[in-house]
């Protein structure tokens, strides 16, 4: 295990917050509430809603580049997402007719999309770094690769886990890759980010819905940071 996995996964083994959440039919999200520090200014100095957009366009590209060369190796012929949309109003954006809530990221299979509360996104950018954004755009289209793939779990719980297996896989074949670099405190943003997204302590595993624990989710991502795909069982 490398000392960045190592270190990420020790620091993602802590409890998470109690958080509500909401699934609607053909969604999958990705639910986070940081509070914001004394100066609102994330730990890297990532303030700005430039340095947000930069961030959101590049992980955006990067996962449709990654995807297209894992499915042109394996002989298929890959979609990109159709849209990542912003919407700042519960409701402004629905999904299969269900309207999405804030505080939220999902991917939309029934419009092949991906959208976010781009007020929240942006508040957890500045409170946990930009890293964030990578795993939270990484995660929204490994559920696309998912609905390409034709994979569907029994339990919501196997589907998120897969999806943060194949977040972490996006991101460390892209730094291997040199397309992506983690600089000093990007294995705490991460680890940061991970907790924040767990299931509150108690959630059943089986319950529709359910996500993982902190630990689980930070265990799934680092098993694709240091294996790649094989780990996260795509075929």
């Amino acid at each position: 295990m490398t000392a960045a996995v190592a270190a990420l996964v020790a620091l993602g083994c802590v409890s998470a917050p109690d958080r509500p959440r909401s699934e609607g039919p053909g969604e999958s999200e990705t639910t986070a509430t940081p509070e914001p520090d004394a100066s609102g200014v994330g730990p890297d100095g990532t303030d700005t809603p430039e340095e947000f957009t930069t961030d959101i366009d590049s992980a955006t590209s990067i996962a449709e580049a990654y995807w297209a060369a894992v499915f042109k190796d394996s002989g298929l012929r890959f979609r990109p997402v159709s849209q990542v949309i912003p919407y700042e109003r519960e409701g402004e954006v629905d999904c299969g007719g269900q309207p999405l809530g804030l505080k939220n990221a999902a991917y939309c299979s029934a419009g092949d999309f991906i959208a976010y509360d781009v007020n929240w996104a942006f508040g957890a950018f500045r409170q946990i770094g930009d890293a964030f954004i990578f795993y939270l755009l990484g995660h929204e289209y490994a559920h696309a690769i998912q609905l390409r793939l034709g994979i569907q779990a029994q339990f919501t719980i196997q589907q998120e886990l897969q999806a943060d297996c194949m977040a972490g896989a996006y991101i460390g074949d892209m730094e291997k890759q040199k397309r992506l670099t983690l600089q000093e405190g990007d294995t705490e943003e991460l680890a940061a980010g991970l907790e924040s997204v767990g299931d509150a302590p108690g959630q059943p595993w089986f319950a529709e819905g359910s996500h993982g624990t902190a630990k689980q989710r930070t265990q799934a991502f680092a098993n694709g940071y240091q294996d790649s795909l094989d780990p996260c069982n795509l075929t």
